[in-house]
């Protein structure tokens, strides 16, 4: 069975809200049915008009996430991905809906419009006004079926949202349903899929892709999409799904938007973010007013990784609605933007104004030697990204390639003296670098570099003398000790040999020869040392047997420069 943080397969739904209304103060949950609800309603005679929607779970935090003043009055939940029983739609209108009515706001499901559908007509038979709000907002099958067959999927959220402003403003059922449809009809979204979502108590996933494909245009369930293709990047994602809801929803030039991107359970903050970037841009590059921007997981397959962008044309009306007030837990926020990103000039430092003297007798050499360096990082950044995930966080490979680039966007100028090539080095690799290789090289490099700030040809010693200040300040920083499994035990063999070396006047290539050696024998033994430091700290002794990737690191860097003396 797939992992889940789960108890008995067949308890997840009622579970689920359990905890949901259990975590807050504002919720309520039937006895007899799974239906969430408003606490504290006041009398039937004295309530507005109730918005009731809800379908089959797994969709977190819809339905119930919604439920909350000026949203959902109640939400009904089905079994995963299964439509809830007319009864239990019934229960819902019986318990929230006063003599104003009550509106239904439906995704465009069978089973959903059966069993909606068939509670109204009961409630009405009761005397409870109801009328039914049809969501169809499903843009990927345009060429497969009808209007009124397409799918609701993460647009209905903010139809919750305009319905439920509207009933909280005190209109009429009639006046919430008209605008509640009206807004529907303007309304379209597309979702893709990079994988399928596991069912709880389910072995296996429903679909299988490759790794370089995805599914486009699916809905809600779990199913696949209307097209299978290759994976691109975010913003041609972004653009071919754009460009089907404008294209569907007739969205002209100057029209007021408002956007929803809208992870499907199993994506990161940072990718929707990166949809976000470019829907914002490619809807303002087709000359439409982005008003309001949510972002977030809405409404969601279980655990699929994938989004989907929702786009809904705006009037005066839609807009003030979708702003007011709701302590539904789930909406994010007021979804205002700038008319354009906000972008501030990073202030100077110090550090950064380096002034250049005329190129030495070793610039040449410093400057081919450290642009090769460069490339092999970059070459070998496959091999340290191994390394790193197998002991570590994994970041170490694509971090010294950050690195390596901006070394090779240095200057000409920068590589004029030992000096301003190792600080301008530095100061390069701390921006380029965020995580802990960016510091600790950059320290190192600007204490060397400060140590042969004087000397236009360094001999062996002096270039031993910087390289040990430079390890030494790493070791300072970190807190590290040869032993700990860092890169410390490649850099501090390294020093003590190439001290050695030179101490016994050997050539520059020789004493450097040998510090190499040092490194790569001190990398090669953290395989067998259990890390004191830094992330492969936290495996323990689950991390023997792999070597520190910092320290290959070095090692191979090192090697490089001894290469091309």
């Amino acid at each position: 069975m797939s992992k889940k943080l789960i108890n008995n397969p067949r308890n997840v739904v009622r579970e689920m809200l359990e905890g949901v209304v259990d975590g807050s103060d504002e919720l309520a949950l039937l006895e007899q049915a799974n239906v969430v609800l408003q606490a504290d309603l006041p009398e039937p005679d004295k309530r507005s008009v109730a918005i009731i929607s809800g379908g089959g779970s797994g969709h977190e935090p819809a339905h119930a996430g919604y439920v909350g003043k000026g949203m959902l009055t109640a939400a009904v939940a089905g079994d995963v991905f299964t439509s809830p029983s007319t009864d239990a739609v019934l229960h819902a209108i019986r318990a929230c809906a006063g003599p104003a009515g009550a509106v239904l706001v439906v995704k465009n499901y069978t089973g959903d419009r059966l069993n909606f559908g068939l509670a109204a007509e009961l409630a009405q038979t009761e005397g409870i006004p109801v009328e039914i709000v049809v969501v169809a907002d499903d843009v990927s099958l345009h060429q497969t079926v009808s209007e009124d067959r397409r799918r609701g999927i993460a647009g209905t959220v903010l139809i919750h949202k305009i319905a439920g402003g509207a009933a909280a403003a005190g209109k009429s059922l009639a006046e919430i349903a008209d605008i509640a449809r009206n807004a529907a009809g303007d309304l379209g979204s597309m979702g893709v899929a990079l994988g399928a979502c596991t069912l709880p108590g389910a072995d296996k996933p429903g679909f299988t892709l490759a790794d370089d494909e995805i599914e486009l245009g699916l809905g809600i369930h779990g199913e696949k999409g209307v097209e299978r293709r290759k994976i691109g990047t975010a913003n041609e994602l972004a653009e071919t799904i754009l460009k089907t809801i404008i294209k569907d929803r007739k969205i002209g030039k100057g029209d007021k938007v408002a956007l929803l991107v809208n992870g499907l359970g199993g994506t990161s903050s940072m990718e929707l973010a990166i949809m976000t970037r470019h829907a914002i841009a490619y809807l303002r590059e087709m000359k439409m007013d982005v008003q309001r921007v949510w972002t977030g997981t809405l409404l969601s397959a279980l655990d699929m990784p994938g989004c989907s962008l929702s786009v809904l044309k705006l009037d005066d009306t839609r807009t003030r609605l979708l702003d007011d007030a709701t302590t539904a837990r789930a909406w994010p926020g007021s979804g205002t933007i700038a008319a354009k990103r906000r972008e501030v000039k990073d202030p100077a430092g110090s550090s950064d104004d380096i002034t250049y003297p005329d190129r030495g007798p070793l610039a040449d050499k410093i400057e081919n030697t450290g642009r090769a360096v460069a490339k092999k990082l970059k070459a070998e950044e496959p091999h340290l990204t191994d390394l790193d995930t197998k002991a570590g966080d994994g970041d170490l490979g694509a971090s010294l390639e950050r690195g390596a680039d901006a070394i090779l966007e240095l200057p000409h100028k920068a590589w004029a003296t030992p000096a301003t090539a190792l600080i301008a080095t530095g100061n390069a690799l701390r921006k380029a670098i965020a995580g802990s290789s960016g510091p600790f090289y950059a320290n190192a490099l600007i204490r060397a570099g400060r140590h042969l700030q004087d000397v236009a040809s360094p001999a062996p010693a002096q270039w031993a003398e910087a390289f040990e200040i430079a390890a030494n300040a790493i070791a300072e920083l970190g807190g590290a000790k040869e032993g700990d499994r860092t890169m410390l035990d490649a850099l501090l063999p390294a020093a003590k040999a190439f001290n050695e070396a030179a101490a016994k006047d050997k050539s520059g290539k020789e004493a450097w020869q040998a510090a190499c050696d040092a490194a790569r024998t001190g990398a090669d033994k953290t395989a067998e040392m259990s890390p004191e430091l830094g992330r492969a700290s936290y495996l323990g002794d689950r991390a023997v047997g792999v070597p520190d990737g910092g320290a290959v690191a070095v090692a191979i860097w090192m090697q490089e420069i001894a290469d091309n003396l």
